[in-house]
């Protein structure tokens, strides 16, 4: 089709249907809410209008009839996340039973821990909400940070709202290495039982390497100087858990 025929037909739409075909401006409101979601999330939104839900509180829908709360958004996105997270942590650790990997998930997707993630990333700047009402604003950025996962998931689809959460949420708040070593705790097992027997125990990092990305380190332990489990993590901390973990294993304490 030709230029002319082209304005021909966008000047026959306009007056059919009563409008120009021009792209609407955003406001300066929705520019930062762009910005905000591309930031911390890495997906840039199509339909604002889901993400002006998510931060929208029933406490303020309440009170204005045309007005949608989040609380539909938080429901699917809670969905959202746990099955993000238990596919994630089921590929992770491929040995171990459904009651870690229910354990791990569970430190992960707690209310705490989102509630956490939500003041970090200031989502109450953004929250539609009744301050005259006395409201738990931690409470409230959490609930909304499920709403915002909602709204990425019908904005997108399942993998681009996982790749947000795996690239972004994950890689930037949550840190999975201290909460594996908060969870199970071998190396103050092995020292237990160690003392328990009269044994010396050392702990030796044998090898450290970097990719210019990560640390890797092999950590070794040593009872009575004799070589015994082998650990790998990505600080010494998590190699020592590995190698105490494999050694309690040796010993026949796991």
């Amino acid at each position: 089709m030709d230029t002319i025929h082209l304005l021909l037909l966008r000047n026959l739409q306009s007056k059919l249907f009563g409008f120009k075909l021009q792209k609407k401006s955003r406001s300066k409101d929705e520019l930062r809410l762009i910005k905000f979601i591309i930031d911390h999330f890495g997906h840039k939104p199509k339909n604002i209008s889901l993400y002006q839900r998510a931060l929208t509180h029933k406490s303020y829908s309440n009170s204005h009839d045309d007005i949608i709360s989040n609380e539909r958004l938080e429901f699917l996105g809670d969905a959202i996340l746990d099955s993000i997270v238990a596919d994630y942590l089921f590929l992770k650790f491929p040995l171990e039973d459904e009651g870690y990997l229910t354990k791990i998930k569970s430190k992960i997707v707690n209310r705490k821990t989102l509630s956490d993630i939500g003041r970090i990333l200031d989502i109450g700047q953004f929250m539609q909400y009744n301050s005259a009402r006395s409201i738990n604003m931690a409470t409230l950025e959490g609930n909304a940070l499920e709403a915002l996962i909602g709204a990425i998931y019908l904005d997108s689809n399942f993998d681009k709202t996982k790749k947000s959460i795996l690239s972004y949420l994950f890689k930037k708040h949550i840190n999975l290495d201290e909460l594996l070593e908060v969870e199970i705790d071998f190396k103050s097992k092995l020292f237990i039982w160690a003392q328990k027997n009269k044994l010396s125990l050392e702990f030796e990092i044998i090898s450290e390497e970097n990719d210019g990305n990560t640390w890797k380190y092999t950590s070794q332990v040593r009872i009575n100087k004799q070589a015994y489990g082998i650990g790998i993590g990505t600080s010494k901390k998590v190699a020592e858990q590995e190698a105490s973990k494999e050694t309690l294993t040796l010993v026949g304490e796991i």
